[in-house]
């Protein structure tokens, strides 16, 4: 990867990032959620929370939809995101010691198979939440916002 695969992708308008408020609201759902449950549980709580917390605030958000994975045209497995935010946001809730380059390349691959734009891993791992948000070119580049 080079520098400029992370710089920040504008909107079609060139008014600033790509879903920034439907993100910066997800990001804020995440916050409650962990002064809430604190840290040190397992992912399911974690992204069982955000979906009540999204209900609480009418963030619309769909839990384990299920997006066939093609080779060449043909069906060889299937993703399952933990969370679609806003119809558009893939999420992927982790309780892992960071999140690494790994991560950031499996949400590239979770947002060419869903189509959609944008994406964010958020780690409840400590008392201080760590998230990246990670946006589909669609040239097979990452950016990091």
């Amino acid at each position: 990867m080079r520098p400029e695969d992370f710089e920040p992708r504008m909107d079609a308008d060139g008014h600033g990032l790509i879903l920034k408020a439907e993100t910066e609201t997800i990001v804020g759902c995440a916050f409650e959620v962990l002064n809430e449950l604190g840290h040190g549980l397992l992912e399911k709580p974690y992204e069982n929370a955000l979906v009540v917390e999204f209900g609480l605030r009418g963030v619309p958000c769909e839990q384990q939809r299920r997006y066939d994975v093609r080779y060449k045209t043909v069906k060889v497995g299937e993703y399952v995101p933990d969370l679609i935010a806003f119809g558009s946001v893939v999420m992927d809730a982790k309780v892992i010691e960071r999140i690494t380059d790994h991560e950031l390349g499996q949400m590239l691959n979770y947002l060419k198979i869903t189509g959609h734009p944008v994406g964010l891993i958020l780690n409840f791992r400590r008392a201080r939440l760590e998230w990246k948000r990670v946006v589909n070119t669609n040239q097979g580049r990452l950016n990091r916002g």
